[in-house]
């Protein structure tokens, strides 16, 4: 069975967002999941996977990627900021909202790694929000830093402020693999996550990894899980009890301190719940969270 897609766009901040909805076969109004994806990820990298499952199951969903990244505008390419990407997640809400077929008041924010905080912070903000996934999510910056090793964090904290110092000169972005191998200058160097890592990439595909090294010196601080007793609404929290990029132990403490969070904790590492044989309970468990919650 086919899932009915088309291409959407919206502006953050005076820029152009594109994406996908994934139209649920189904008439009058339905929920709606919202997607996007985690450090440097875009739409192509198994997103459409999620976003035909829910539409198979009868919600609507919306993909879309990040200023900056994939199929979305904003020059230089690659800039990863915190700031921006929130900003983009409540444009991508409030475009959402206007979709036809699209039930406002229930809309599911979806987040993966990187973008598993962020919709923890969006949660937190706008309570209308009717539940919200966060899969292997960046939870606590201090954690995640001490789990890369202080020798890692010298070498990223320098570039960081070389490309800061850069960006204020009017300089090219100077720029670092988001993803190698043990020793490797790149942001995730965990040892195995890159090779489960191309498992994401399409067959055939050339996908931009890089990342401009200035967001380094701010991931430290961004702990979206000190906002965990603020997120009213349901709260799915899946953790990977192996995972080495992003530590579970303060995601399974902020699941718990949300008043309405559900952790459902996997033996595997950080990679292996975006593809089978691991993708289909991953998946499945996310559909029955939204059969209790959001029928």
């Amino acid at each position: 069975m086919t899932v009915q897609q088309q291409n959407i766009t919206f502006k953050s901040q005076g820029v152009t967002c594109r994406g996908l909805f994934f139209r649920a076969d189904r008439d009058g109004k339905a929920p709606c999941v919202l997607l996007a994806h985690g450090f440097c990820g875009t739409i192509e990298m198994r997103l459409k996977d999620y976003a035909e499952a829910f539409a198979l199951a009868g919600y609507h969903a919306m993909v879309f990627d990040y200023r900056h990244f994939g199929i979305s505008d904003g020059n230089p390419r690659q800039i990863l900021d915190i700031k921006k990407q929130h900003q983009d997640w409540r444009a991508a809400i409030a475009h959402a909202r206007t979709l036809d077929g699209v039930d406002p008041r229930r809309l599911i924010l979806w987040g993966t790694s990187f973008s598993g905080g962020h919709v923890a912070v969006m949660a937190s903000e706008d309570k209308n929000i009717a539940a919200v996934i966060s899969q292997v999510p960046h939870i606590n910056g201090l954690a995640t830093a001490m789990a890369v090793g202080v020798a890692q964090n010298l070498r990223l904290g320098i570039v960081s402020f070389i490309d800061r110092v850069g960006a204020i000169l009017g300089r090219p972005p100077f720029y670092v693999p988001a993803l190698g191998r043990p020793g490797d200058l790149a942001a995730m160097t965990a040892p195995g996550e890159f090779e489960a890592s191309r498992k994401l990439m399409p067959e055939g595909s050339v996908v931009d990894e890089r990342v401009a090294a200035r967001i380094f010196l701010s991931l430290a601080l961004y702990s979206p899980g000190r906002l965990a007793s603020k997120i009213t609404m349901p709260w799915l929290v899946q953790v990977a009890l192996q995972d080495t990029t992003t530590p579970s132990k303060p995601t399974i403490a902020a699941a718990k301190k949300a008043p309405k969070g559900e952790l459902i904790t996997y033996p595997l590492g950080h990679f292996a719940v975006y593809v089978p044989p691991d993708f289909d309970q991953t998946i499945a468990d996310q559909l029955a969270f939204l059969k209790k919650h959001v029928p």
